[in-house]
């Protein structure tokens, strides 16, 4: 199946302080970082914070440039076509932001805020208007009435279905949802993980998880991209990865998740996360890696095949 994104060697750098009397020192925060998204699917993007996760989110939809690198979305490469035309292509690409609170105008009603992107793309004029947004209420489990109102008047979890709402009112292909449940309740977290699971099997809809959690990534995704400093670590069917992790990272990232059923012993990382200013050479997670090698400071080792249609950045096969 033709990936519907498709992401080959982004990079990106953002500039930090001053090096010396002129220029700035530059942090580099994603390195050649290649993902695909196929239609319908979910892939979740895993790791801690700083390791480039909303980059990505951000750089994929061109809401920020990327340093090198390509972007394609059903085949058409962002980066080469004219403002208009991704202007048009934008009614195909959607976020869902972090903040409930903050990603919604508070002097705008729910129904103006429904109706501007509408408005952007010309779409349900007229009469089509009124029916389309009592749909999207609906489809996202508020009342219609709540239209006229302001976001202050909502939870965190209403408005965080209102940003999803928003989201789905251009009818999308592909949304990112970038860590769209965080800022929330665990028992809102789970109602809004199924309203977008729902959502996904009536509409086909395909969706970049971005979250710092493992257990939230694994029920929502089919398949799950480890990130680490910017590095990608691992990637595989999301099951897999949560039950047999054939990373050091990733299995370090699932021993510390909490649970009464544990058995496994946990892998405790020492030290603190690399300054990306100063990544280590050689593999980036090789300082905090219990089964760190000499060999693992010589090379960036590449994403390479693991099987069962697993990636994996890590040049031994004889642990975990």
């Amino acid at each position: 199946m033709t990936p519907l994104l498709e992401v080959q060697n982004l990079t990106k750098s953002y500039p930090v302080g001053r090096k010396g009397l002129f220029g700035k020192r530059m942090m580099q925060v994603l390195r050649d970082v290649s993902l695909s998204v196929h239609p319908g699917e979910v892939l979740g993007l895993v790791g801690e914070s700083g390791s480039g996760k909303s980059t990505i989110g951000r750089a994929v939809l061109r809401l920020i440039g990327a340093d090198s690198g390509t972007i394609r979305f059903e085949g058409q490469d962002l980066s080469a076509i004219s403002s208009t035309d991704l202007r048009r292509l934008r009614k195909d690409m959607q976020i869902i932001f972090q903040d409930p609170y903050a990603s919604l105008d508070p002097r705008k009603t729910i129904r103006a805020v429904l109706t501007e992107a509408l408005d952007t793309h010309k779409l349900h004029l007229g009469t089509a208007r009124a029916e389309r947004l009592i749909g999207l209420m609906e489809m996202v489990g508020l009342n219609p009435t709540f239209l006229d109102r302001r976001p202050h008047e909502f939870s965190g979890g209403q408005r965080q279905r209102i940003g999803i709402a928003r989201a789905l009112a251009v009818e999308p292909k592909f949304i990112v949802c970038d860590e769209a449940v965080s800022a929330l309740d665990v028992s809102i977290q789970a109602q809004v993980l199924n309203l977008l699971a729902d959502l996904r099997a009536k509409t086909g809809i395909s969706l970049l998880f971005i979250s710092h959690d493992l257990s939230v990534v694994r029920y929502i995704s089919d398949r799950v991209m480890v990130l680490y400093l910017g590095k990608v670590m691992e990637v595989g069917p999301a099951d897999q990865i949560h039950f047999d992790p054939e990373h050091p990272y990733t299995a370090a990232l699932i021993s510390a998740e909490p649970s009464l059923k544990h058995t496994s012993q946990r892998i405790r990382l020492t030290g603190e996360i690399p300054s990306p200013l100063t990544p280590p050479s050689g593999c980036v997670f090789r300082t905090r890696c219990p089964y760190a090698l000499p060999a693992c400071a010589e090379t960036v080792p590449p994403l390479r095949d693991a099987g069962q249609g697993r990636m994996k950045a890590c040049i031994r096969d004889d642990i975990l």
